[in-house]
């Protein structure tokens, strides 16, 4: 397997400034210590790195005295703290170090939202720079491969999904279980040690669930009846999910028309690897049911990686009308709206809805198997 650069790396040399906090976060597994790990022979200037979960780091960042951190940041320029959700009171540190330290850099990783991005808040006001990490995206991919060998490779990325660690194992088995262990000792550790939740089972099993309402309008309080759980609580389930970078959220589109579905939303995964572990299923294409859902799911996560990477002031919404019209995926890009329909087969007779064409936009386009790439690198 190449080495895939990450599309990221210019940006984040570049953001990479004195009296400032580069914070790097996303999912484990993403690949936030490899890609430091790559981008180190870059800086040209001396660093020292800690991670967030060794002893020997806890003991030196709690000893918060300016004293005492000079002794060991001596004649270093750029201080990299790996994990470092793992260190107590982190906001607090970080800022000491920007306020005594104004000559440092100070680069951060972290592996969820909750975790970290909102803990630095308030006390680094002005004060940081956040970059997110995604598995690995279609976008990076095309600078190492050919249209050809993404289009062979499509079927698997559909499968097994982009966690970095996936293009290096040769064998179905040795992915499958890669994935278990992923979904098991990280992603949702990272929510029942962090949040103090005791019911994984009811975590798990929220998630098959949604697994199979992928590409479908969830209702909190169905999914709350099937689990035996409140609205509210599986509200928070669900959010804290989304903050951990396994699912996310699409909005219902509208302008307020009477036949528009609004109050209702869709959840996809953030990875089709980590939605199949849920499902429970890893047969090829041939043999699944729900080639329409995981290829609406791949598309829809390899977008938001198109866009987050490329800067795109876009919102995203899905349309829907109580008369079963429909499409896919909204993007409202300065002022203008521009609908997909998402096809696994290509399908040129497909056209928009025509009181979708009337009332907002006459932009609709079909993306499919032959023509995804544009979309997404």
């Amino acid at each position: 397997m190449k080495y895939i650069e990450r599309y990221i790396k210019k940006d984040f040399l570049k953001k990479l400034k004195k009296g400032k906090v580069l914070l790097l976060y996303g999912a484990r597994r993403t690949g936030k210590t490899f890609f430091l790990n790559s981008i180190q022979a870059e800086l040209k200037e001396k660093f020292i790195r800690l991670n967030g979960e060794d002893i020997y780091t806890l003991d030196l960042l709690s000893k918060r005295s300016k004293k005492n951190y000079s002794d060991w940041i001596e004649d270093n320029k750029i201080i990299i703290i790996d994990e470092a959700q793992k260190v107590p009171d982190i906001s607090n540190v970080l800022k000491f170090i920007v306020d005594e330290f104004p000559h440092l850099k100070l680069i951060s990783t972290g592996s969820s939202m909750f975790d970290i991005k909102n803990k630095l808040g308030e006390p680094l006001t002005g004060r940081k720079t956040s970059m997110m990490l995604f598995p690995i995206a279609q976008l990076e991919l095309r600078t190492k491969f050919s249209t050809y060998d993404l289009k062979q490779e499509l079927s698997d990325r559909l499968i097994f999904g982009s966690y970095p660690e996936i293009f290096h194992i040769t064998s179905k088995k040795d992915k499958i279980e890669y994935l278990k262990e992923l979904v098991s000792d990280y992603l949702l550790k990272d929510i029942l040690v962090i949040d103090g939740i005791r019911h994984s089972v009811q975590m798990f099993n929220l998630l098959k669930l949604l697994a199979y309402q992928v590409g479908q309008e969830v209702s909190l309080q169905e999914l709350g009846n099937q689990l035996g759980m409140s609205k509210n609580t599986v509200e928070r389930y669900m959010d804290l999910l989304s903050k951990v970078f396994i699912i996310h959220k699409v909005q219902g589109f509208s302008r307020n028309l009477r036949k528009e579905i609004t109050k209702s939303s869709k959840w996809y995964f953030y990875d089709n690897g980590i939605m199949n572990v849920f499902l429970n299923n890893f047969n090829i294409l041939d043999r699944r049911q729900d080639v329409g859902a995981l290829w609406e799911n791949f598309i829809i996560s390899e977008r938001l990686k198109y866009q987050y990477y490329k800067r795109m002031s876009v919102n995203n919404y899905f349309w829907r009308t109580y008369t079963q019209q429909e499409i896919d995926w909204i993007e409202e890009r300065n002022g203008k709206l521009y609908a997909y329909e998402f096809k696994w087969q290509p399908n040129k007779r497909i056209k928009a809805p025509e009181l979708w064409t009337s009332t907002y936009s006459k932009f609709f386009k079909v993306i499919d198997s032959d023509n995804f790439l544009d979309f997404v690198s």
